[in-house]
């Protein structure tokens, strides 16, 4: 994918980042959902004139890796080449992502640096050699206290399995190299005391407080029983630990130890986007391995959480078989981008439902959106032969619908921009959508064309002139969210012509009534929402 431009603005970029993924499988609904969260909010930053960078990638080191490969008869690299770019790029793309960089850890741009940093750690003292016992889970890439571990049933009956991905864990008995994380739990809670939206939601940083509070062990940042992975510059009988590997990527995509300028440009991130099960890696080890650099820390850590499919957590260790192909093929790519992030609340577990899906794309985008946007354009060219009337201020109805706008407008730009509340900022367009439509049906355009006065038509030019500058705010608003559907509303109202092109029009600016000149020619476009056809077999 193309970088987006935003680069080329001058300050400070807004950085936004999503877990780097593993390659050991195709991407799932899941990872698509956090990644979607991540395009939406830079979208809107980008949407305001902010200079963005938008970073996702992939995790290709380490021993669930090298497993998978071995399984599939396949050297890793050349499985993780395979996955890349046969599942992860071409999703990403699909699904309109617009991301300005993609990091693989395998790149040499990746690797290099990564050594410099544990090299750096390991001159000033913060790394020492020991050995550890514990029971390591290969999906989670980690070692696990007891009390993470659940007792196996049916055909692991006796066994302790990891509680995320319901597998036996192993005793793994190594010689690493370990970095004294056990030192930073002070400086850690200091930091979350001082900056309390640094975890979010509140019950994810709750959670990573009480756990500093117990007590920080040591952290083993090698391992010495496989060689897939990044080797110890000092001992290269080892490879760096994948998660410290793995978490150097959010500063080496963009220019650490190699372009300063960029690197002070763009790092720390404003948002690390996570899914919860990987928080504390982000929220706990991360930040302590920057504070041992004497690097800033990231601005935000955003947990969301589990999508649940039938009650059960989404993951490739629980296939449910919906790829979101399927969903896009049935739903199309704007309605899928805008349906996760309207039905669950960013950082809370959500449910997923294909029905529920249909409910929606039904009576939201169809029947309130799609239909408004159908039923304004189809009287500007039923009425005044497709070009956009002229009107006058109008009255207190009129001035409710102007107040609305500047209502959503501010609504949403607080919980999408700064919040991170998607759904909340959603709701705030809709409901304004909603307002327009209670607005048409009331004024009765319908009834009105008939009154042949001067004040008649003037009332109806007033009516759709209103309409179709609220559909003007509205698509503006909705364009990081849906920027397909966006483009064709702005087209239908002419607004391309008249005011340039949908990405040059601010958030901020949205707001501001009478933007559409009259004059302009409105043309009824095809539906934005098609009715859905039956769910296939």
């Amino acid at each position: 994918m193309a970088a987006t431009g935003s680069e080329e603005q001058g300050g400070r970029a807004y950085y936004v980042t999503t877990p780097i993924y593993y390659v050991n499988d195709a991407p799932h609904l899941g990872h698509a959902y956090t990644t979607v969260a991540g395009d939406v909010l830079t979208r809107w930053h980008r949407q305001r004139g902010e200079k963005v960078w938008y970073l996702t990638g992939t995790d290709e080191h380490g021993q669930k890796i090298m497993r998978t490969a071995e399984a599939n008869g396949v050297t890793p690299q050349e499985w993780a080449d395979k996955l890349v770019d046969e599942a992860w790029r071409p999703l990403w793309e699909h699904l309109e992502i617009k991301n300005d960089d993609f990091i693989r850890t395998t790149e040499k741009r990746h690797t290099d640096r990564v050594q410099e940093f544990v090299q750096d750690l390991f001159d000033k003292d913060e790394i020492y050699k020991g050995g550890y016992e514990g029971p390591y889970c290969v999906g989670c890439e980690e070692y696990k206290l007891p009390g993470e571990l659940l007792e196996g049933e049916g055909e692991f009956a006796g066994l302790k399995i990891c509680a995320i991905h319901k597998t036996p864990v192993e005793i793994l008995k190594e010689e690493n190299y370990f970095f004294k994380l056990s030192e930073y739990g002070p400086r850690l809670l200091e930091h979350y005391e001082a900056n309390p939206g640094f975890i979010q939601p509140e019950s994810a940083r709750n959670e990573v407080v009480n756990f500093v509070r117990q007590g920080l062990q040591d952290l083993s940042i090698s391992r010495s029983t496989f060689d897939w992975g990044v080797p110890v510059p000092w001992d290269e009988k080892h490879v760096i630990y994948v998660w410290i590997d793995a978490l150097l990527n959010y500063a080496t995509a963009v220019g650490y130890n190699e372009n300063p300028a960029k690197f002070e440009e763009t790092f720390p991130a404003d948002v690390h986007l996570v899914g919860k099960d990987i928080l504390r890696f982000h929220a706990i080890i991360w930040p302590a391995m920057l504070l041992a650099q004497g690097l800033p820390l990231p601005g935000k850590i955003a947990a969301n959480g589990w999508l649940m499919v039938g009650g059960e957590k989404m993951s490739k260790s629980n296939l449910t078989g919906i790829k979101p192909q399927d969903l896009t093929s049935h739903f199309g790519v704007d309605a899928y981008r805008w349906y996760f992030l309207r039905a669950i609340a960013f950082g809370q577990d959500g449910s997923f439902s294909w029905e529920d899906f249909s409910a929606r794309y039904t009576s939201e985008l169809a029947n309130d959106y799609g239909n408004l946007a159908s039923r304004v354009a189809a009287m500007v060219g039923k009425y005044y032969g497709g070009t956009l009337p002229e009107t006058n201020s109008g009255g207190v109805a009129e001035q409710a619908v102007r107040d609305g706008l500047i209502k959503a407008v501010t609504e949403a730009d607080r919980k999408i921009g700064e919040e991170l509340d998607f759904q909340g900022g959603i709701l705030a367009i809709f409901d304004f959508v909603k307002q327009v439509n209670g607005y048409i049906t009331e004024q009765e355009p319908w009834k009105v064309a008939k009154d042949t006065s001067a004040e008649g038509q003037a009332a109806l030019a007033t009516i759709l002139y209103t309409a179709s500058e609220a559909l003007r705010g509205v698509a503006v608003l909705l364009n990081p969210v849906m920027p397909d559907t966006s483009q064709k509303l702005w087209d239908s109202l002419g607004a391309e012509d008249a005011l340039g092109a949908l990405a040059d029009q601010r958030i901020q600016d949205a707001a501001t009534w009478g933007q559409l000149p009259a004059g302009t020619t409105v043309t009824k476009g095809a539906v934005l929402f098609p009715r859905l056809e039956e769910k296939p077999a």
